[in-house]
């Protein structure tokens, strides 16, 4: 807490702008991170924080062919991370091997958000082609579709176990609006509602323990807050946070980092690029009883994974392990991450490589792809010429070999050159 130094260390080992990081759920102090350079990074923050600038990764994940814009863990799954880039594909990546082992390819325009279901069996997408979709990430297969012309959609999250996902997006209108879905039936919305006026993305957080949406939006100084419920109305509005500071963008504290005693049952991180500074808000549920309130904290997914990469991959599916905050949180997982150690070779998933070449299409894209060709033409030279000094040992030690005392023949070894005597042709000659 306080002001941070110019020269404080950073995370600063991509070539691109970071889009897009996440905090692992069940390991503290593990970051997934993406970038324009068209890698996934895994980063380890150290215990106590950093003490210098960290250049170098855990894990370097290359498979895109264009930035990537998002990256999400798998709930329930331990090492699973998905990555969405503006090639319209979405890989899955298997990080106890450090490869992709699934392609989603069913989206014909930039991915704009990624969401899970309660126990990660279903993922929902929303994308810059205004189509909502409902997938099966193991196979790729997309179950419902929905074509949101008059609602464009920009970002969706499910709603823990109510099988019901909620939309922010733009009218037809160009007002702010919110819609909730079925989604085992995207034909239409269950309702829609309008917000405001305003031009900022609205971000949306669901709380699963309190059945609470909180609506904030980009730009916007505010975030509302609403109650979700599995009949009519379904949403009913609450109240609304007010600042005069507009945030740029929103990170929220694990269930298990609050503080219980205190009744707090949300906090936000709020980036306040005007003042330089991000502020902690806290939502607290104003109770005078210094005792445990159950009601408001149930059991909560907590930071043991429900299954391992090989299970989830072999179609098991697994609701997440629960926890109890009543005794407070304690460190009690003994999970490390261990980086794959593996050569960079071609990337081959669904029989494609996704490392072919790809026409770049912006500047940035081709100074990006020279800059990596460069580097590609430097490591094969340094490789020629480590060859080329081992093919003149080799032919070096042959001649050796052929030159030892063992193997010449009696003829040989009198010449004292390894060379055999030959009698030299005659050839008659004719004329003056």
């Amino acid at each position: 807490t306080g002001r941070i130094e110019p020269n404080y260390p950073k995370v600063c080992g991509h070539q691109g702008n970071v889009l897009d990081i996440k905090w692992n759920p069940f390991i503290d102090n593990i970051i997934a991170s993406c970038s324009e350079d068209t890698s996934v990074r895994i980063w380890e923050i150290p215990e106590g924080g950093l003490k210098r600038n960290m250049t170098e990764a855990l894990l370097e994940l290359h498979g895109h062919s264009r930035r990537v814009g998002l990256v999400e863990w798998h709930p329930t799954t331990n090492n699973i991370l998905f990555s969405a880039g503006y090639d319209y594909k979405v890989l899955i990546w298997n990080l106890d091997v450090g490869e992709p082992v699934k392609m989603i390819d069913c989206h014909s325009d930039v991915i704009l958000c990624m969401s899970f279901n309660t126990d990660g069996s279903l993922l929902t997408t929303t994308c810059k082609d205004k189509k909502l979709r409902v997938i099966e990430p193991r196979s790729g297969r997309v179950l419902q579709e929905a074509n949101c012309k008059n609602h464009r959609v920009n970002r969706v999250v499910f709603l823990g176990n109510m099988k019901r996902l909620l939309t922010t997006g733009v009218s037809r209108w160009n007002t702010r609006q919110i819609a909730l879905w079925d989604q085992e039936d995207l034909s239409m919305p269950l309702i829609e509602e309008e917000i405001d006026g305003l031009s900022g993305l609205l971000f949306p957080f669901y709380d699963a323990d309190t059945h609470m949406l909180y609506l904030a939006g980009k730009g916007d100084g505010n975030i509302r807050y609403y109650e979700i419920s599995t009949e009519k109305p379904y949403l009913s509005y609450l109240m609304e946070f007010r600042s005069p500071a507009p945030q740029k963008g929103l990170g929220v504290m694990p269930k298990h980092g609050l503080d219980v005693s205190a009744c707090e049952v949300f906090r936000f991180y709020k980036l306040v690029t005007l003042k330089g500074l991000i502020e902690p808000i806290s939502m607290i549920v104003p109770r005078r009883s210094d005792s445990y309130q159950e009601d408001i904290y149930p059991m909560t997914p907590g930071t043991e994974p429900a299954l391992t990469p090989d299970e989830w991959l072999g179609g098991i599916n697994r609701d997440p392990v629960l926890m109890s905050l009543k005794e407070g949180y304690k460190k009690t997982s003994k999970m490390v991450f261990k980086a794959p150690i593996r050569e960079k070779k071609s990337v081959v998933v669904n029989g494609i490589d996704l490392l072919e070449n790809v026409p770049p299409r912006t500047e940035n894209e081709l100074l990006r792809m020279f800059f990596r060709q460069q580097d590609e033409i430097r490591r094969l030279k340094e490789e020629l010429a480590q060859k080329d000094i081992r093919i003149r040992q080799l032919q070096l030690e042959l001649k050796n070999l052929r030159n030892s005392p063992k193997n010449l023949t009696p003829e040989r070894a009198r010449t004292g050159t390894g060379e055999s005597l030959r009698t030299p042709p005659v050839t008659s000659r004719t004329g003056s």
